[in-house]
């Protein structure tokens, strides 16, 4: 079967429906699964995208054409997806493009919990299955079964806090028509604060963007929050696996001071405990780490390998500056709604609003977020870089990473688009400005 390459990303699958992918496509794909993991049963998922229900149907015949039993989670956050596989302990796919617009779909796929299939090894195989049609072979017929995990999932993530230490706090939640809405509602029904929702209700058609990341896609969020008097604003991505966050005074916290915040919370559960944490982040999350007396570990960006670096070292925590939080608590998995409750549980406790924390985090991080630069030869920028600034303390984990004393900055190309994302931050505003614009000159010249 001849199918486009460009599909086939470095942690899913992912791409426009019907051009890139379409029922037939995942037919093969379901195929392709079972002849790779020769699984008995799998576990599937899909969010609220329009193409859905067809490319459901057609996964889940490819399924039980090669033998495969199939539970049907039906609509579901990829958070729910990710708990169903770890307590059945099965692999599974959940059908969904996360941020991307409507007009894309896809698959994340899971191997064993908290392993997904990523990379060369593993969707390059799928790929390698589908393209040469060698599918296994087998005389059985697999059956499909409903099943309703909701309230399991609930119990579930309620159970990873103390529920009574909680505050009757107001918090405004834009879940953005994704998959969050149904779910959050529900959780939040067992707690004492006050819920006011955003664009609640899944749809195909959402009223915007679905990826917070993307200033204007929370700026209605952010002015609710200060119109209401709220303690936090919460948003989340299309399919529920990312968190970002709103403070008191309506401004939008970055995910690297997000991951400082909730290692150092995780750390007064577990003194002494490790946290990963992605090569793009503040320094910050390093510092907090070290002064909370945990053990701060840089990783690659991407779920995938923050997840299995997790697994390796037995870490309790990992953060990314793109809004994904994984808790060994959850199975090691991301989660959009687990750290919105640590978050209620840890401005409970401290009493404090959300931006008295932050204001040292401001004064001591200067930070320019991700910027993106379309470059037509990426890795001759990088190399480029490379020897530019040799001076520094260079490292290769995930593009290319120089430090100084007192500023540093990634730059990695995009797996997808001739870009290059960089990130900087420098301890004082005059430096971070200075040098942000002396690397952007570099990379767009």
């Amino acid at each position: 079967m001849r199918v486009d390459p460009s599909i086939f990303k470095a942690y899913d699958i992912r791409g426009t429906y019907p051009d890139q992918l379409d029922e037939y496509f995942a037919y093969a794909l379901g195929r392709a699964f079972a002849t790779y993991l020769e699984p008995a049963k799998v576990i599937v998922g899909r969010d609220m995208r329009l193409s859905g229900p067809q490319l459901r149907a057609e996964l889940v015949s490819g399924l039980c054409a090669q033998g495969v039993d199939v539970l049907d989670l039906g609509l579901v956050s990829t958070d729910q997806y990710y708990f169903a596989c770890a307590t059945r302990r099965l692999p599974g796919l959940m059908i969904t493009a996360s941020h991307n617009p409507p007009h894309y779909n896809g698959f994340k796929m899971v191997r064993d919990m908290p392993y997904v299939l990523s990379g060369d090894e593993a969707i390059g195989d799928l790929r390698r299955i589908i393209e040469n049609d060698r599918y296994g072979t087998t005389t059985k017929t697999g059956t499909v079964a409903k099943v309703d995990i909701s309230a399991d999932f609930v119990d579930c993530v309620l159970g990873l806090i103390d529920v009574e230490a909680l505050k009757p706090l107001r918090v405004v939640a834009d879940t953005g028509n994704g998959m969050v809405g149904p779910i959050l509602e529900r959780v939040c029904r067992r707690l004492p604060i006050q819920l006011d929702c955003m664009n609640l209700e899944p749809n195909g058609n959402p009223q915007h963007g679905l990826d917070p990341m993307q200033a204007q896609n929370r700026a209605d969020l952010q002015r609710r929050v200060v119109d209401e008097g709220a303690n936090l604003g919460f948003a989340f991505d299309g399919d529920g696996d990312r968190f970002f966050l709103i403070d008191d005074r309506g401004r939008f916290v970055p995910g690297d001071y997000v991951t400082a915040l909730l290692a150092c919370y995780m750390l007064t559960r577990h003194p002494g405990a490790k946290i990963v944490y992605d090569v793009r982040c503040s320094w910050a999350v390093r510092d907090w780490v070290e002064a909370a007396g945990g053990i701060a570990l840089k990783e690659r960006v991407g779920h995938a390998f923050l997840k299995s670096r997790m697994a390796n070292e037995g870490a309790v925590f990992a953060g990314e500056l793109s809004g994904h939080y994984y808790f060994e608590e959850f199975f090691g998995a991301d989660s959009g709604i687990v750290p919105a409750l640590f978050v209620l549980e840890m401005l409970s406790r401290k009493a404090q609003p959300l931006s008295n924390f932050l204001t040292s985090l401001e004064q001591c991080y200067h930070i320019t977020g991700e910027i993106n630069s379309t470059v037509d030869n990426p890795e001759e920028k990088v190399e480029s870089l490379g020897r530019t600034y040799a001076d520094g303390h260079i490292e290769r984990l995930d593009g290319i990473s120089v430090s100084y004393d007192d500023w540093h900055f990634n730059v990695r190309p995009s797996n997808t688009e001739p870009l290059l994302r960089m990130n900087l931050e420098a301890l004082d505003p005059t430096t971070m400005a200075m040098k942000r614009d002396e690397i952007l000159a570099h990379l767009r010249s």
